[in-house]
């Protein structure tokens, strides 16, 4: 049995460390780490990846698949549900970073099953959702940049994109700002200013450029 560590590093995202030490902060540990690089998770479906490819040939009954964040399996609802059943069939577990979500594969009971596929089927339209959201937010940021290119941008922000996506996640969970801090790396005050303005927070990084 072996447990890999499967990311999708694209252009807006943190870099393939940063993804790892989250993952290992959340208490994860896993034998091998498998990432495509500069790739877009919206255009790309996970099977024509070179190294989302690489994973059904890697994954076997009884491994482990560890990812950020369902969205890293597909680029849209369809592609999600169909790699994660096809993982699931083999008998993989998939285990997410965010929410620490657990879909089990080597539970073969018919009732386990339907319940398995019916919570895929509402996270991965939550999933597609966000990636609509954020890449929405992102063409708005973008205009909104280039309409002040000329005027003060502000403070520069200390967060990355990776970061501000985990820390809103987090706030919509039960979670103390004390562990949100620990978790991202990032000080108490600055999730508190994010906290408090989520929407600018994505403002200021689109001003930047980030």
């Amino acid at each position: 049995m072996q447990t890999i560590f499967y990311a999708r590093v694209s252009t807006c995202d943190q870099t393939l460390d940063h993804q790892i030490v989250q993952a290992k902060k959340s208490g994860f540990k896993f034998d091998h780490v498998v990432a495509d690089h500069g790739i877009s998770g919206v255009s790309t479906k996970l099977l024509e990846r070179p190294e989302g490819k690489r994973l059904f040939d890697l994954l076997r009954r009884g491994d482990i698949l560890v990812v950020r964040w369902l969205d890293r399996l597909g680029r849209n609802y369809e592609d999600v549900t169909d790699s994660m059943r096809k993982f699931l069939r083999r008998g993989v577990t998939i285990k997410t970073v965010i929410n620490r979500m657990t879909f089990d594969g080597s539970n073969d009971d018919p009732m386990m099953a339907a319940v398995r596929d019916a919570l895929i089927a509402f996270m991965a339209a939550m999933a597609q959702a966000e990636n609509e959201t954020r890449k929405a937010a992102q063409t708005a940021g973008i205009e909104a940049a280039k309409a002040k290119k000329d005027k003060y941008r502000g403070r520069k922000p200390t967060y990355s994109r990776e970061q501000l996506m985990l820390v809103r996640d987090r706030l919509a969970m039960p979670t103390s700002i004390s562990v949100i801090s620990k978790e991202t790396d990032l000080s108490r005050q600055t999730i508190y200013r994010i906290r408090d303005d989520v929407e600018g927070a994505e403002r200021a990084l689109e001003l930047w450029g980030f």
